[in-house]
């Protein structure tokens, strides 16, 4: 934990551009889609576990600055969207941002999923970093996982990663790791999902980038 500064108030001066200012996550910002179904998911069953393949699509675009005090983050709102071939209805959606401190270089991603779940994950990474990995867990008051308690008890979700590696064709792959108690089911059962997604679109600057004029228009 970086040591807090007497005066917890003064903000730093932000830089307007924040697609200039996001370090690895620079790679991110975008629109993006899977070729096809080619993401693979494993998750648990009554039965044993399920694996599905599905199609995704991700929007990652500019938000101000945003500063707690003297700390100071540079960030992309984001949004999942992802199909299974099989049926019509969404198999998965997610919102949340993915957050960069230059001076430290932690990332964090917040999570959001519409079934009464989210989580906050961190880790760190160099400005020019090809992969990184975050993490959450349950418990943590700094990097951690609240639920419903429906889900405290039947799926009780202790620990939550991802590992992002940007590939050399301009594409992006992940791996999560979602480490869960199934109620009635004995051990812990990794509910996995990784994917490769290629950049379909351009990301919207932020707002502050095209008043000041620093964005396109």
């Amino acid at each position: 934990m970086a040591e807090i500064p007497d005066d917890i108030f003064t903000e730093q001066d932000a830089d307007p551009n924040t697609l200039a200012k996001l370090g690895p996550l620079t790679r991110l910002a975008g629109i993006w889609a899977s070729q096809g179904p080619r993401g693979a998911d494993v998750n648990p069953k009554a039965e044993g576990p399920e694996h599905r393949i599905y199609s995704e699509r991700f929007e990652a675009h500019a938000i101000d600055a945003q500063s707690n005090g003297p700390q100071l983050f540079y960030g992309l709102r984001y949004h999942t969207h992802i199909n299974a071939p099989e049926e019509d209805a969404t198999f998965h959606d997610q919102t949340g941002y993915w957050l960069y401190e230059p001076d430290t270089g932690l990332i964090l991603q917040t999570v959001s999923i519409p079934r009464g779940q989210v989580a906050l994950a961190k880790g760190f990474a160099a400005p020019d970093a090809r992969s990184f990995k975050l993490t959450s867990v349950r418990g943590s008051t700094e990097n951690g996982i609240c639920s419903t308690s429906f889900l405290e008890q039947a799926f009780r979700t202790d620990s939550y990663s991802i590992e992002v590696t940007f590939n050399a064709d301009g594409s992006w792959s992940y791996v999560t790791e979602t480490m869960m108690a199934v109620r009635g089911q004995e051990g812990i059962f990794n509910h996995k999902d990784q994917n490769t997604l290629f950049k379909v679109g351009e990301p919207n600057p932020n707002p502050l980038s095209l008043i000041v004029g620093q964005g396109p228009i």
